[in-house]
């Protein structure tokens, strides 16, 4: 299990105000980019978009419009 810090809250902040992210949504992104996490899959984020090192992915889009 994951708890908030300091870090992770200042980083989404960043992250709603940069990329105009949801408060749900920005703590989804800070945690991947804290951790080091590359990949991140979520319906709700743009398909194929760089934010910050985490390049995201929807999971849901049919097979020829996620290439």
């Amino acid at each position: 299990m994951l708890y908030p810090n300091d870090r992770i809250l200042r980083l989404a902040l960043r992250g709603a105000a940069a990329y105009g992210l949801s408060w749900f949504d920005a703590h989804l992104w800070a945690y991947a980019e804290h951790y080091g996490l590359q990949h991140f899959f979520s319906e709700d984020f743009q398909h194929d978009r760089l934010y910050g090192s985490v390049r995201t992915s929807n999971p849901f889009l049919p097979t020829e419009k996620a290439q």
